[in-house]
């Protein structure tokens, strides 16, 4: 194909000559300069649009950036990770709490007064020192620190519990209370004294309470009843093994209400108030014996003698 050029300015008329490969050449050329043109403006559109915030354009640009989606995964599973370590820290500030409650009564302390439950107060003047934030890595090892010490004070304060428990279950096995509901009087103490029946300078072995016929008797402490019968000095009588080789005795009774075997309770009721045995009148002779050798029963009861 011929194209004939005229103009004022040229001499003469030019001819160029045209080819069919040469023409689709231009023709491509031309296609792709509209294309790079269109998405030019396109791209400009978008972005305008991006800075007025438009949702569904903010959210096309975000999933065009390299990395974007594996950038999200990990947000997603390192808050996953800290929400674990969350759950697992507010459980074991639970566990401290109950231990805490349970050891604060253990020591006399009302549960209220330590303010379990509350938030701690905390406060203070802003600080000179600029503030920082903490990135994900600075909170994950904030995290991580909390949770050892959380198990560290967690152990030690499950261990001060079993040892409180165990004293306390020790201490309901020493004989402490009263064996007579109603109090009564001493009319011979632990010792020395002159015997009531022959004159005689004896040693007395345990305390007498006066109190009437049919006084109910209790426990000193819990154990197991070892002795259940009548005693031919003692009358009708009851022994007690609290363990550690501690037995509490309880003679002249009227009345036995337990019998060998049976596990009783510190206060329980385990006979009434007599004269059987060798006695002069109605009363209680109270007893503690370690390992068969009788001690003062004044030294474990509350009560003054």
């Amino acid at each position: 194909m011929d194209i004939i050029l005229v103009s004022g300015r040229l001499a003469r008329a030019k001819t160029l000559t045209v080819s069919l490969p040469k023409l689709a050449l231009a023709g491509v050329l031309a296609l792709g300069l509209i294309v790079t043109a269109t998405t030019a403006v396109n791209l400009v559109a978008l972005r305008y649009a991006a800075e007025l915030k438009v949702p569904f354009v903010n959210r096309l640009f975000s999933l065009a950036e390299p990395g974007q989606p594996q950038r999200e995964l990990d947000v997603r599973e390192n808050l996953n990770a800290m929400a674990m370590r969350l759950g697992q820290m507010q459980a074991q500030l639970l566990r401290l709490d109950t231990l805490g409650e349970r050891l604060a009564k253990l020591a006399g302390f009302r549960p209220q007064d330590l303010m379990f439950g509350q938030t701690p107060g905390q406060g203070g003047a802003p600080s000179t020192i600029p503030s920082q934030d903490l990135s994900f890595g600075d909170l994950s090892r904030q995290l991580d620190a909390l949770t050892r010490a959380l198990d560290d004070r967690g152990d030690k304060m499950g261990v001060l519990d079993s040892l409180y428990t165990m004293d306390s279950a020790r201490k309901k096995l020493i004989p402490t209370v009263l064996p007579l509901v109603m109090g009564g009087w001493n009319s011979s103490n632990y010792g020395w004294r002159i015997d009531p029946f022959n004159g005689q300078r004896a040693f007395h072995e345990g305390i007498d309470f006066i109190a009437p016929a049919g006084t109910p008797i209790r426990a000193a402490a819990g154990g197991v009843v070892v002795y259940s019968d009548f005693h031919p000095q003692y009358g009708n009588m009851v022994e007690i093994d609290h363990g550690n080789e501690l037995v509490s005795r309880y003679a002249h009774a009227s009345k036995r209400l337990v019998k060998v075997g049976d596990v009783v309770l510190s206060g329980a009721l385990i006979a009434e108030v007599g004269r059987s045995g060798r006695s002069t009148g109605t009363h209680l002779h109270f007893e503690v014996r370690h390992r068969g050798v009788p001690q003062n029963p004044a030294h474990f009861l509350r009560a003054p003698g």
